[in-house]
């Protein structure tokens, strides 16, 4: 699978939600996920051992590619300001991993609280 490169914006206290739609790239039509898990992590660098947050990962639509990724208003309460790198990684039924996503995340706190 190819990697979809995005940026992502956070605003810390306020509820975020991010949706996709995967192609498959043998076919350029969209990839089915049946059969498929997610999960997305969000780290200060590549190289951390450390995860900053874990987003909500779900599919939205298996046969229609959608996959969705989210943080709560608490979780995103809970972030620092600055850069970080996410990505999102399916993984088939036989236990083969792809990243499908990944990007910065600029992670922003606004005035209003």
């Amino acid at each position: 699978m190819a990697v979809y490169v995005n940026n992502i914006i956070i605003n810390t206290g306020m509820t975020f939600q991010q949706g996709y739609t995967l192609e498959d790239v043998n076919t350029n039509g969209i990839l089915n996920l049946n059969g498929y898990s997610i999960k997305s992590e969000m780290r200060k660098h590549p190289g951390s051992t450390t995860g900053i947050t874990t987003f909500t990962s779900s599919i939205a639509s298996a046969v229609g590619g959608q996959i969705t990724i989210g943080l709560s208003t608490t979780q995103t309460a809970s972030l620092k300001p600055g850069r970080y790198v996410y990505d999102v990684v399916l993984t088939d039924g036989s236990g083969v991993r792809d990243r499908v996503v990944e990007g910065m995340a600029l992670v922003s706190q606004g005035a209003t609280r």
